[in-house]
């Protein structure tokens, strides 16, 4: 198939995040394999959806962590899910790959089907017998959901079967290569009270009134972050600060109870340079305090850790002199970078395709960002795999 071919059969495929991936799991392992081709699936723990690794050329086993950063080779890392494409405002039907005046418009034909489709159609185009390190393709589920996919991967991918050290990860970036973006901590605040009857305030304690209170505490500590600087923040120019958003709210039963139980959420959005761990203890140090009388509870729902590549990084470098490009971006999503960081992977994203475009109805890819960046993957597959 051509580019654009592939892309219309994997766009086809309804990979939101409440369905299963099992299918495109399924033609992405028909369509690749071939002799001197591995091919594995790393199953999420109910066995619905699943990881997609494919590889090819000569294996490392896994060492020591010094051995770790040195292992050649090259993986192209994607997520295969898509958030909801909805009814509202698309002109087209959201899973059919539409052409329309100069790009392929689709639901995941940006974020990000298209980076999948160009790696799978440069592995498949791959001279396997001329690899001297492995090339290696990396599909990962539930990115959308919080890096679960790559979470899971992360805690069960056997150490004996490493994948080489050197990642990029085809997230829409405009064709530029970035080596840092914020990570995403999501926290869940529940206050409780005591039930009564709205007539009898006095018997009861209501959550919801003491939830407000609470939220205005970590309003002000969300203020407080926007005048914090770090040195990474100069990458991320139209919001060079820590976020907070207090995303979501649920309590009470009925209008005339006072409510026993309030919860909320919480996202954050993590500079590179901060630490996640110091943050959940920010956030439970101001909660506790707003009201130290009532009973409230504290969790973390998901923790998406941030990505920081040093720029001096070979695949960021390697990318860079391709692309021409002197400086050095930062971008304020999450991604499965910043799992893949942990555990030793050197990653950069690069991909076509806009983010702003992304998640909105008509999301769209630039046919000529598309085909340039197959060349782009097909040079870095020269320049570390052969």
């Amino acid at each position: 198939m051509t580019d654009s071919q592939l892309l219309g059969r994997l766009v086809a495929f309804d990979t939101t995040s409440t369905n299963s991936n099992l299918p495109i799991a399924d033609f992405i392992c028909e369509y690749l394999e071939r002799p001197g081709v591995t091919i594995a699936r790393n199953p999420s723990a109910d066995g619905t959806k699943a990881n997609v690794i494919v590889s090819a050329g000569q294996r490392h086993g896994d060492s020591t962590d010094a051995e770790r950063s040195q292992r050649g080779g090259l993986v192209l890392c994607g997520h295969l899910d898509v958030v909801p494409a909805g009814e509202q405002g698309w002109n087209s039907d959201a899973f059919c790959l539409t052409e329309t005046n100069g790009t392929y418009v689709a639901r995941g034909a940006c974020d990000m089907k298209g980076s999948v489709a160009l790696a799978m159609n440069v592995f498949a185009s791959a001279e396997l017998d001329r690899l001297a390190r492995p090339l290696v393709l990396l599909f990962t589920y539930d990115e959308e959901l919080g890096t679960l996919g790559a979470q899971r991967f992360a805690e069960t991918w056997p150490d004996d079967q490493a994948l080489p050290s050197n990642v990029v990860v085809g997230e829409p970036t405009s064709l530029q290569a970035v080596r840092m973006h914020k990570g995403h901590l999501t926290m869940r605040v529940t206050v409780h009270g005591k039930s009564a009857h709205s007539g009898s305030p006095h018997l009861g304690s209501n959550a919801v009134e003491t939830a407000a209170r609470v939220i205005q505490a970590v309003s002000r500590l969300a203020d407080a972050l926007k005048r914090q600087r770090c040195e990474s923040g100069r990458f991320f120019p139209t919001v060079p600060y820590p976020v907070i958003n207090v995303a979501r709210i649920t309590g009470g039963t009925a209008i005339n109870v006072i409510p026993d139980r309030c919860e909320f959420d919480l996202g954050l959005r993590l500079l590179p340079d901060m630490n996640s761990q110091a943050m959940i203890e920010w956030i439970k140090d101001v909660v506790f305090k707003s009201d130290p009388h009532v009973n409230i509870t504290v969790e973390v729902i998901n923790d998406s850790p941030p990505l920081l590549l040093y720029e001096r990084a070979p695949i960021h470098t390697t990318l860079c002199r391709r692309l021409n490009q002197t400086q050095s971006y930062g971008v304020s999503f999450a991604s499965d970078a910043g799992v893949l960081q942990n555990l030793g992977f050197e990653c950069v994203l690069f991909g076509p395709g806009s983010i702003q475009v992304a998640h909105q109805p008509n999301e769209f890819v630039p046919i000529d960002e598309f085909n340039r960046a197959r060349a782009v993957l097909e040079h870095m597959v020269e320049q570390f795999c052969y």
